[in-house]
C-alpha cells in the first residue's frame, strides 16, 4: 500500500511522475485551483481589514473527496504544484482544504518533469512560503477590486458584458496610444541615391551607396536629388580608403516565457496562446518509444535567463562532441542588469539535450515538434561560440562627395550553425572583389535613385505587444497570454495578419478608463504594483498594506465616475431607414461587432440590417455619399454606399482636392495629406482654418 501522496497540479503529469517513484508512492491531481473568491461578491470585506473569503470552486468537490481519501491513507503528503507563486498559493489552498497538518505535509518543486529533478526534489522538501503565497493573494485581490468595482460602470455607461483588469486595461491603452500615434503620423519624404560602378577588370558592377560629404547628407527632395546629380556631372570616381575589421555575433541567449512567445510568433505563426498551450504539452510529458512518458522541456512561466550547471555541461559536451571543440561557448552569459528577475527556476530549455529533435519527432504533433526544435535550437546556440565576420568597409571619393561600400565574410559559424534568426537568414552582404585595392580604375554605370516616405510606427502584434509589457515591468511571465486573450475575447481588440487594431468598443472603454481611472491604466503606476508584489514575494513588504492604500482610492474614483460620466451613446438613436417588414423608423443598437439596424418593434418584428454610418463627404470615384463600413473582424474603414464602386480607404477621405496632382485629400489628426503617395503635399493645422 502506497505510504506517501504527491499531490500535483494537472493530470497529464500524474502518469509520468508516477513512473519515476514506484509502488510506495500514490500520484493524484488537483485540476488546478480548488478553493477562490466567490464569483456573486466582491470576496473580501474592507471593514474586515480586507480578509478574503475563499470557497471551494463549483465542480471540485468529487475531487477534494478523493484527495481527503488518500490523505487519511498517507503517512506524508508532498504538495507538488508549480513552481512559481500561483503553484505556491495552490499548495497553500490544498493544505487549507483537506486541513493537512504541519507534521505531514511537505513543498516539493521541480524545475523539469525528469525522474532525477522529482527525486531531489523529495530530498529537499520544505515548507510553503507563505510570502509566495501572500503575493499571489495580494494579486488576485487587487485584480478582484478592479474587476468587481470597474467592471459594474462599463456595464452601466456602455454596455453590459464588458470587464476592465488592472493589466488588460493599461495593455488596451497601450494599444490605443500606437493607434493614435499611426493615425497622426505624416510621412516625410526622402530619396535614397546608388552609384553603379563598373570595375576595370571585373564583369560584375559595384553598388556603392550615397553617404554625403564630411557628415551623412539626408535628400529629401527630388530638387536636393538632382543638384547633387548635377554636382557629379564628370565626377572622376576613386577608392580613398578601405578597411577591414572583425565583427562578432554573439550567441542568442536562452528563452524566457516572453521571448519564447515572441520568436514563436514571428517563426511559427503561434499565438500566444497556443505557444503556452504547447509548451506545457512538451513540460507535462509526451509518451515516447521506448522510454514511456517523459518531460521535454523546462518549467514555461520563467523570465530568467539562468541555466543549472549540471545542463550547462551537459550542453558543451553535447555541443564538443556533435559540432566540434571549437563551438564549445568560453564566454560566461551575464542577465541584463537593472532588471527585476524572478531567479527561482531557469530558462526554458530542454530537459535533455541529447535528445535531438529528430529522436523525437514521430512521438510529437506537428506543431509540438516545430515548439520543440526552436527551443532546443535556442539552447543549444546559446552554449556556443559567437559567430565571427570578416568586415570591409570602403569609401568611394566623387569630387566633394563620398559613397560607401561595406561587406562581410563569414570566418567562422559559431552558434549559426544550429540557430540563425529571421533577420540573419533575410540579410544580403556585398562579396567584395579581391581586386578592389586603392589603385582600382572605377566608371560610372548609371546611378539607381529611388524615392521613399518614412513609415509610422508599426502596429502592435502579439509578439511585440508581449515585449512592450514586459519591457515597461507590467505583469509577469504568466499574465501575457491571458491578457491578450481576454483583450481578444471581449472584442475591445482585434486581429488582422498577426497586427491588433482596437475596435470601436475598445476605444470607448478605453476612453472612459483614461477619463475616469488615469492610476489604474497609467503604465509607471501599474508596473509600480508589480515591483510592490515583488517585495511581498520576498518578505519585505506586508501584503494588506498593498492592498489598504489600494482600494480607498479606488472606491472613491468608482463613486465619482458613477456621478460624473455620462453614458456612452448607448441610447436608441432613431434614424430615416424604415423597417420594410413593418414600416417603423429603425433605430441604431450595438453588437459585439459593433453598431447595427434594429426593428424598435421586438419582438414582435425582428428585422435587422447592417448600420451605414455617413462620413459626412462625397466619394472621390463615382461621387455618392462616404459612409463607415467594418472589416469582417470588426476594424473600421471608409468605404462608398454604392456597392458598385470599389472606393475604400482606412483615413477619412476629405472633399478638397489635391492643389499639386488633383487627386483627394485624406484627413490624419488636424492635417490634411495627398492621397496620392509619390505627391506627398500637406495642408497644416486644418482646424485652424477659417
Amino acid at each position: 500500500m502506497a505510504k506517501y501522496l504527491v499531490i500535483v497540479e494537472s493530470p497529464t503529469k500524474v502518469k509520468t511522475i508516477k513512473k519515476f517513484l514506484g509502488s510506495n508512492y500514490e500520484v493524484m491531481a488537483s485540476n488546478g485551483h480548488v478553493r477562490d473568491l466567490p464569483k456573486s461578491q466582491l470576496g473580501f470585506s474592507p471593514e474586515n481589514d480586507y480578509e478574503p473569503k475563499y470557497i471551494t470552486i463549483r465542480g471540485k468537490g468529487d475531487i477534494l473527496a478523493a484527495l481527503r481519501k488518500a490523505v487519511k491513507k498517507a503517512d506524508k503528503v508532498y504538495l507538488a504544484t508549480d513552481p512559481d507563486r500561483e503553484g505556491e498559493a495552490i499548495s497553500w489552498h490544498l493544505a487549507q482544504a483537506l486541513k493537512l497538518e504541519d507534521k505531514k505535509m511537505f513543498r516539493i518543486t521541480f524545475n523539469e518533469i525528469t525522474k532525477t529533478a522529482v527525486k531531489d526534489a523529495l530530498k529537499h522538501a520544505r515548507t510553503i512560503d507563505m510570502d509566495m503565497v501572500d503575493a499571489q493573494q495580494t494579486r488576485r485581490i487587487l485584480d478582484r477590486m478592479v474587476g468587481y468595482r470597474i467592471s459594474p460602470l462599463l456595464w452601466a455607461k456602455i454596455k453590459r458584458g464588458l470587464s476592465a483588469g488592472r493589466v488588460q486595461s493599461v495593455a488596451l491603452r497601450i494599444i490605443g496610444d500606437r493607434e493614435d500615434e499611426i493615425n497622426a503620423f505624416i510621412p516625410q519624404e526622402y530619396w535614397t541615391m546608388d552609384a553603379i560602378l563598373n570595375l576595370e577588370g571585373e564583369k560584375k558592377p559595384l553598388t556603392a551607396k550615397f553617404y554625403g560629404r564630411d557628415k551623412k547628407i539626408t535628400i529629401s527632395s527630388k530638387e536636393e536629388l538632382d543638384t547633387i546629380v548635377k554636382e557629379l556631372d564628370g565626377a572622376v570616381y576613386r577608392v580613398d580608403e578601405i578597411k577591414k575589421g572583425e565583427r562578432i555575433k554573439k550567441a542568442p541567449l536562452p528563452f524566457t516565457t516572453s521571448t519564447l512567445q515572441q520568436e514563436a510568433a514571428k517563426v511559427l505563426n503561434f499565438s500566444t496562446q497556443k505557444t503556452m498551450r504547447m509548451a506545457q504539452q512538451l513540460y507535462e510529458g509526451i509518451d515516447l518509444k521506448g522510454e514511456g512518458t517523459a518531460g521535454l522541456i523546462t518549467y514555461l512561466r520563467t523570465d530568467s535567463t539562468r541555466i543549472s550547471e549540471e545542463a550547462d555541461q551537459a550542453a558543451k559536451d553535447y555541443i564538443g562532441k556533435t559540432y566540434g571543440e571549437e563551438y564549445v561557448s568560453t564566454a560566461v552569459t551575464e542577465k541584463k542588469a537593472g532588471q527585476k528577475i524572478q531567479d527561482a527556476h531557469e530558462a526554458i530549455r530542454p530537459s535533455d539535450i541529447n535528445r535531438s529533435p529528430v529522436m523525437v519527432k514521430e512521438a510529437l504533433s506537428r506543431d509540438q515538434f516545430r515548439l520543440y526544435q526552436l527551443i532546443w535550437k535556442r539552447f543549444t546556440a546559446s552554449r556556443m561560440e559567437q559567430a565571427r565576420y570578416e568586415t570591409t568597409s570602403v569609401k568611394i571619393g566623387a569630387n566633394d562627395y563620398i559613397f560607401t561600400v561595406s561587406a562581410s565574410k563569414l570566418l567562422f559559424p559559431g552558434f549559426l550553425s544550429v540557430y540563425s534568426e529571421e533577420e540573419d537568414e533575410t540579410k544580403s552582404s556585398n562579396v567584395l572583389s579581391g581586386k578592389l585595392d586603392e589603385a582600382s580604375k572605377l566608371t560610372l554605370k548609371e546611378f539607381d535613385n529611388k524615392q521613399h516616405f518614412t513609415q509610422p510606427p508599426a502596429h502592435y502584434t502579439e509578439a511585440s505587444l508581449v515585449k512592450t509589457l514586459e519591457e515597461l515591468g507590467i505583469g509577469r511571465p504568466s499574465t501575457y497570454a491571458p491578457t491578450i486573450t481576454t483583450l481578444l475575447a471581449r472584442r475591445y481588440v482585434l486581429k488582422e495578419q498577426k497586427n491588433l487594431y482596437m475596435t470601436e468598443l475598445g476605444e470607448a472603454v478605453n476612453r472612459m478608463m483614461l477619463r475616469a481611472f488615469p492610476s489604474i491604466v497609467d503604465v509607471t503606476f501599474t508596473a509600480t504594483m508589480e515591483s510592490l508584489l515583488d517585495s511581498v514575494g520576498d518578505g519585505n513588504l506586508e501584503w494588506k498594506t498593498v492592498v489598504r492604500n489600494f482600494y480607498p482610492d479606488l472606491d472613491q474614483a468608482v463613486a465619482e465616475a458613477e456621478k460624473s460620466l455620462e453614458k456612452v451613446s448607448i441610447a436608441d438613436e432613431v434614424t430615416d431607414v424604415i423597417c420594410e417588414e413593418c414600416g417603423r423608423n429603425m433605430v441604431i443598437k450595438y453588437g459585439p461587432h459593433g453598431k447595427f439596424l434594429a426593428c424598435p418593434g421586438f419582438p414582435d418584428c425582428r428585422n435587422t440590417k447592417p448600420y451605414l454610418e455617413k462620413a459626412g463627404v462625397t466619394c472621390p470615384k463615382c461621387g455618392k455619399e462616404i459612409v463607415i463600413r467594418k472589416t469582417k473582424k470588426g476594424r473600421r474603414y471608409f468605404g462608398c454606399e454604392n456597392p458598385e464602386c470599389d472606393f475604400m480607404s482606412w483615413q477619412k477621405p476629405s472633399n478638397e482636392k489635391c492643389p499639386e496632382c488633383g487627386s483627394y485629400m485624406l484627413e490624419k489628426g488636424n492635417k490634411l495629406l495627398c492621397a496620392n503617395e509619390n505627391c506627398g503635399y500637406i495642408v497644416n493645422n486644418i482646424s485652424n482654418k477659417a
